[in-house]
């Protein structure tokens, strides 16, 4: 009998266990309810909501979203109906599902992080917190808390000490060292990592010769991102002890698969659900099926399977070993 199963909070009391490890992406899922109708959501390891912050978000003008050669790019703005009308709504839906609902939250400060985690703990019908670490600091313009792994640290240690919900920490690609502040994360507490955020990108409106989103700079997702992705997952996944979760251009088994050989215990689907909304299910399917015919009883006995030498004897990161050989031919 092949098991999908896989826990992403081993050392939580609460836990955080998945059915399968296919997991709707937050940005991309709505609330779950939006795609009721066309996927049976109760078939998923877990989603992801929408970004949830203290207050009331608009998000930003038009046009926010537009299609690329390889993916999305995207600049909504972290639209979302603030805390209070979120909680009053959502979690009683949810209570009655079956499927983990992980909240993704995000903060200008620390004690924004803190005090949405603290209003969410032990909610009915919330499984987990994922901390959107891309958001902006509001003291330190330019910047952002998962650039930094002290200031990555603070956030979980602020969240860590406000919930005893398992808290899942998201991280930028933007990093200049994303192995070190997944490190920081686990040290201040962290029960997963998920990885990676969207890149940021341009793309030009050449006739009306200015960008083609309103806000000029957006967030690139899709297939394009998949092999910094991966390769930065591999990286994290052969350094931390918590659970890793793969993020960034799934759109087949194969994808799917990569992820986990390199040491993904789960993966989030994106953007390519705007298309194919049933690749959720799919994947499902088929990787049941692939387990079956390749004698693979349970997930951990691929994840991690493929471990890539990087190691710099001279104590830099992988990553910067992993350019300098890539520079050097």
């Amino acid at each position: 009998m092949v098991s999908l199963a896989v826990d992403l909070a081993p050392n939580n009391p609460w836990e955080l266990r998945l059915a399968n490890p296919v997991i709707a992406a937050s940005g991309c899922f709505g609330f779950g309810l939006e795609y009721a109708g066309i996927v049976d959501v109760q078939r998923l390891g877990a989603f992801v909501c929408k970004t949830i912050t203290l207050r009331p978000r608009s998000g930003n003008s038009m046009p926010r979203l537009i299609e690329t050669p390889a993916g999305v790019l995207s600049a909504v703005g972290l639209q979302n109906p603030g805390l209070a009308a979120f909680v009053r709504k959502w979690p009683p839906i949810w209570s009655s599902w079956d499927v983990p609902a992980i909240v993704s939250i995000a903060g200008e400060t620390v004690d924004e992080f803190a005090a949405i985690a603290e209003t969410l703990d032990e909610l009915t019908g919330i499984a987990a917190i994922e901390l959107n670490l891309s958001s902006p600091i509001r003291d330190l313009p330019g910047s952002c808390f998962g650039f930094h792994p002290d200031q990555t640290a603070q956030v979980v240690e602020a969240v860590r000490a406000s919930t005893s919900l398992p808290v899942v920490a998201k991280l930028s690609p933007a990093a200049n060292d994303i192995v070190a502040v997944a490190l920081a994360a686990e040290s201040a507490g962290v029960d997963a990592i998920s990885l990676i955020n969207a890149i940021v990108g341009l793309t030009i409106d050449v006739k009306r010769r200015r960008p083609a989103l309103a806000t000029g700079f957006g967030g690139l997702t899709g297939p394009a991102i998949k092999p910094i992705a991966v390769r930065m997952v591999h990286d994290v996944a052969a350094t931390v002890s918590v659970p890793v979760i793969g993020i960034g251009g799934i759109a087949s088994l194969a994808d799917l698969l990569e992820y986990l050989v390199v040491g993904a215990s789960a993966v989030q689907i994106g953007s390519a659900i705007f298309a194919q909304p049933s690749l959720l299910t799919r994947l499902i399917d088929e990787l049941e099926a692939w387990m079956m015919t390749n004698e693979i009883d349970r997930l951990d006995q691929i994840v991690g399977t493929i471990r890539i030498p990087t190691a710099d004897p001279g104590g830099a990161s992988a990553s910067a070993a992993t350019l300098r050989a890539v520079a050097a031919g």
